[in-house]
């Protein structure tokens, strides 16, 4: 059977006044705090390790990210047993409609919360399944024999340009007047393996710490609080959130 040991941190930086990131590690938010725990998969298991990132110079970005992670918590919760996995795919392109419809709604009556949005990165495990997830420029990487490898793709404007460095600026999330979001949603159980580690991260730990520095971190068994003591420690320019997600 397997087992999940999971280290999660979410820090503000030294620049932000707030900060708008959240992690979801299964039923625990995580804001302003760290967390660790062990999760051994059950058959009928169904769960999520996710990163909201609420949208720097938008409106209420901590409402939004909040908004998506517990609502996407309660959907999962509430699917229906037996998809397989092309159901699950589409009943999560389902949901992503419905959140962003939602997140726009809130703007419309309330001028505070208006053009309010946030990225999404996800592991998500339903019933012996592991799907990836993201909308934005949230980021998964996985860990493999000490070999670190982007497992998402950024929507921002440089990967719309076919440039690798990273841009700020997002093509596709959820709200913030993105009516078309998309989720890249993909079945990744056969292509998990023991000793695997996944990270997911917001753009402030990629943009502040380069990709050799996160293998060597996580390579030498680092947690998520030092990763993020890392991207302050670089600057820290933005908020910072990570996830840790070792299979053993």
């Amino acid at each position: 059977m397997r087992k999940f040991e999971v280290s999660a941190a979410s820090r503000i930086g030294l620049v932000r006044s707030r900060n708008e990131d959240m992690i979801l590690v299964k039923d625990r938010y995580v804001r302003n705090d760290s967390y660790t725990t062990e999760i051994e998969i059950q058959p009928s298991s169904r769960f999520l390790f996710a990163i909201a990132d609420g949208l720097g110079g938008y409106s209420a970005g901590e409402i939004a990210s909040a908004e998506t992670l517990e609502n996407l918590h309660f959907f999962i919760g509430d699917l229906p047993s037996g998809l397989n996995s092309k159901g699950f795919e589409d009943l999560m392109k389902g949901w992503l409609e419905s959140i962003n419809q939602i997140i726009l709604s809130k703007g419309y009556v309330n001028d505070r919360l208006a053009n309010m949005g946030t990225t999404l990165v996800a592991f998500a495990c339903y019933e012996g399944m592991i799907f990836k997830m993201s909308c934005g420029d949230s980021r998964m990487y996985r860990l493999r024999e000490n070999l670190l490898t982007q497992q998402t793709i950024d929507h921002s404007l440089n990967t719309m340009m076919g440039q690798t460095k990273h841009s700020n600026i997002v093509t596709n999330c959820i709200g913030a007047g993105c009516g078309a979001s998309y989720l890249d949603i993909k079945e990744i159980t056969d292509d998990v393996q023991n000793g695997d580690v996944f990270i997911l991260c917001s753009d402030g730990l990629n943009d502040m710490v380069d990709d050799d520095t996160i293998q060597e971190s996580i390579s030498n068994g680092c947690d998520a609080e030092t990763l993020c003591r890392q991207a302050c420690d670089a600057g820290g320019y933005d908020n910072v959130s990570v996830c840790i997600v070792k299979i053993v």
